[in-house]
């Protein structure tokens, strides 16, 4: 099986859609750390059985800056246009029914087993000053509950740093460390897009280790791809997930990114979420 960029099996991904689509699903329980309503269910279709997260729409809370009964829906367009753009660094996601209604329901990644090194930190993480690993990447200082120095700090990695492209064209308002996850062969994941692709610029993220330097070619062949897709089948894919201003106001990102290909500095009144985790 060939491996795609952001770690999953190019063979595995379309047999994963169709089984998300169409599986049965059955609820285990809640993940209870959620903010909205999110089930660990098992599904299985014709023998092929998997885990993945259920988000019924009717589970989701009311935000003041988003419409109501739309996370879903931004999930699986986040996910469309990662597929579109190459990077494949969310987990197949789709909207389907499910025993609580229509909601999102996603791949699950079962987390790396492998054994951590002594002191090996999670790709975004908090760690004392004068514990920053080489080549990692200081965010953010703070203090802990101790009163002692902190440091939030990421790791360099083109995987993440991917991600963090992903996150300027899905305007992604929370990417806290919690929702990078890293899967059982070391690959890495985002999840948890249901506050993106708004409108206005809402841009928040724990990512900002690579402000103010310009793409990488591969990432403008990445922002070249979305764009191509937008002008194709993938604008009528998102038509019934976001609103027409909001594919507008991703084009226009898009657009910008290849006029202006440069990561943006934090220079905004809430640059990181909070918490960050």
């Amino acid at each position: 099986m060939t491996e795609r960029p952001g770690g999953m099996s190019e063979l595995l991904r379309p047999a994963a859609v169709e089984l998300l689509t169409s599986g049965a699903l059955e609820p285990l329980g809640q993940i209870r750390e959620a903010s909205n309503a999110t089930l660990l269910c098992d599904i299985e279709l014709d023998g092929q059985a998997a885990r993945c997260v259920y988000k019924p729409v009717r589970g989701e809370q009311p935000l003041w800056d988003f419409p109501d009964g739309t996370l879903a829906g931004r999930e699986v367009a986040s996910y469309l246009i990662s597929e579109a753009m190459g990077t494949y660094l969310i987990p197949p996601t789709v909207m389907r029914d499910g025993p609580y209604g229509p909601g999102m329901v996603q791949l699950w990644v079962e987390p790396d087993s492998a054994e951590p090194e002594d002191h090996e930190l999670e790709p975004v993480d908090l760690c004392a000053p004068d514990a920053v690993p080489d080549g990692w990447i200081p965010v953010l200082s703070a203090r802990g509950p101790d009163g002692g120095p902190l440091v939030l700090v990421h790791s360099n990695d083109p995987a993440l740093r991917r991600l963090a492209l992903l996150d300027l064209v899905i305007n992604n308002a929370d990417r806290k460390g919690g929702h990078i996850l890293t899967g059982p062969g070391g690959e890495l994941f985002g999840v948890d897009h249901g506050i993106c692709l708004h409108s206005e610029d809402k841009l928040r993220t724990v990512l900002w280790g690579w402000a103010d330097q310009e793409l990488f070619d591969d990432e403008l062949v990445a922002v070249e791809k979305a764009c191509g897709a937008l002008s194709g089948d993938l604008a009528g894919d998102l038509e019934d997930l976001i609103t027409p201003h909001e594919i507008d106001a991703l084009s226009g990102r898009l657009r910008n990114l290849l006029d202006h290909p440069v990561f943006p500095t934090p220079d905004r009144p809430r640059p990181i979420p909070w918490p960050p985790f």
